[in-house]
Parts: structure tokens; sequence; C-alpha cells
């Protein structure tokens, strides 16, 4: 028999596929599709701590083998979550994962004291967003002002604290130990490429941003290196992403150390994936006489 649970600190999750954060919405849509309680878990569209209405133009780019996306985290504000979306998120069998962002350290603080109360297992805090008092770098640049953002956000949550980071950063090794000393839980990686995409005809750039975040198969041989880099360094548990459209490319995540995995740009591509993946990774195991996943995580 083979046993697909996994560990991630102290929460245990029913297989290691996590549905990444905008790209399932809060599940409802997909559960039309298949029953979403089969996944080990889902991180939540990304919610700031007001209602945002996402970017104007143009909001999704197809690449070579992968997308480009601005879409602004449109999201309903963390009380529009609590109001309107919570009650069908809290009763799913599976992780329920808050994800995070803001434009200050306050939003940040405020967003996630919102959240203690609430049932969910894990907040996901993801530092890729532009600091507005900071002239726009994101938060996950710099290891020192991400350093500050974590160890604030900690002192005002017991829940566990994943912190996903963005592959832009300065020193994605150093990023994650900065992560680990403050006290998270666990990091997830990578977010999002910046990238850029020009309309020759009209002699512009697509996206009214200039820059988006590019995702998808296009950048998995990047993101497997930084997750297996990370993995080496840190202690606490990985959450792996980053083009995972196949069981093979989760499997090579899991080789690499991460102890779950997110998909998120092939949902687009497959809304049934996750449970493609799923059965794709026991059937791995089955075949090669795996019981654990543990027998293979990290092995390189």
């Amino acid at each position: 028999m083979t046993n697909l649970n996994v560990k991630f600190g102290n929460i245990d999750f029913k297989n290691p596929l996590v549905m990444a954060s905008g790209t399932f919405g809060f599940g409802k849509e997909y559960n039309e599709i298949y029953d979403i309680q089969k996944l080990g878990g889902i991180s939540s569209k990304g919610l700031t701590l007001n209602k945002r209405d996402g970017n104007s133009g143009m909001r999704v780019c197809e690449t070579p083998s992968g997308m480009m996306n601005s879409v602004g985290l449109e999201n309903p504000g963390v009380q529009g979550f609590i109001d309107n979306e919570l009650q069908f998120f809290k009763d799913l069998d599976l992780v329920r994962i808050a994800n995070v962002g803001g434009g200050t350290l306050d939003d940040y603080i405020k967003g996630v004291q919102l959240l203690n109360d609430q049932p969910i297992d894990m907040i996901e805090l993801n530092i890729s967003c532009p600091n507005v008092k900071a002239g726009g770098m994101a938060f996950g640049i710099k290891n020192e002002v991400a350093r500050e953002v974590v160890r604030e956000v900690r002192s005002v949550t017991n829940l566990p604290l994943v912190i996903k980071l963005s592959p832009n950063a300065e020193d994605i090794i150093g990023m994650a130990q900065v992560c680990e000393e403050e006290g998270a839980n666990g990091v997830s990686l990578v977010n999002t490429f910046k990238a850029m995409a020009i309309d020759i005809h009209k002699r512009k750039p697509v996206f009214e941003n200039v820059y988006a975040g590019l995702s998808g198969p296009a950048i998995k041989p990047i993101a497997l290196r930084m997750v297996h880099e990370v993995c080496k360094n840190i202690s606490i548990p990985v959450m792996g992403m980053g083009g995972i459209t196949t069981a093979q490319d989760a499997i090579e995540f899991i080789m690499a150390g991460s102890t779950c995995i997110q998909v998120g740009t092939a949902n687009f591509i497959n809304p049934k994936i996750g449970l493609e993946i799923i059965d794709g990774i026991e059937a791995f195991m089955l075949k090669e006489g795996i019981k654990s996943l543990d027998e293979i995580r990290g092995i390189l």
C-alpha cells in the first residue's frame, strides 16, 4: 500500500498537492467539476486588507510554454472573504490556507489579525507585493525588508505561517533563512518571474503596468533549482511550485526536497489536473515500490 500523506510542520495533508493562490479562487467553481476535497489543500485567492478591483487593460497573455499575468490582486478584501467566502472554504475537508498580501506593513498586520480567529489552518504570506512606502519595490526583494514583515506578522498570529518567496529576490537562499530565523513555519516558492511582452503592431507594452508575472512550464527548471537550493539550506518545510503540470514534475520537486507542491497555471490548461497529478504520483509509487513520499524526499 502507498501512503500519500505528508506532514508539513504540525499540519497533516492527505496528499502533497495544494492548489496555488490566484489560480483556484476559493474552490467553488472547480468543485462543480470534481470533488476538490480529494486535494491536499487550497491556498486562497490572494487577500488584501481592503477590497481591490485589480488592474485595468490586458490581464493575461499566453507565452511559449507559459503565460503572463497582471491581474493586480483583484479580491474581496479580508473582511469580504470572511463574510462571503469563508463559509464554503471552512467546510472543506482539506488544508485551508489563506494567502495574504499587502501594500504596507500595517496592511499585512491588520489583515492577518482579522484572520486569527477564523477557521483556517495556515496563512501563506505573499511578500512579492510592492511596498508603496518604499517606491514600489516588493517586500520580498531585500532580506532585511522581508525580515521586518515576517517578524511583525509572526508576533500577531499563532497560526502556522508560510512565507511565499519571489524568484526575483536578490538572494533566495538568504531570504528563506531570514524567514526561518524570524519564526516562519515554512516557505513556499517560487512566485512568478518578472517579465515583459510587447505588441509590435501597437508599438507598446501588452500590459498597462509594462511588466507582468511569468508562470507555467517555461519557468520549471529554474524554479526546481531554486527549491533545491533552499531545501538544502533551511530546516523548515518547503512548498515547491513553478511550472508543475504533470506527476513527474511534482515528483521532481519532492525529490528536490519539497514537502508539498503547489499547482497553478496548469489549472487553466486542464481544470482536472489536480486529480491527474495525484493519481500519477500514486501510480509512480506503486510501480517503484515506494510506500511513503518520505523515502524520496530530498534525495538529491
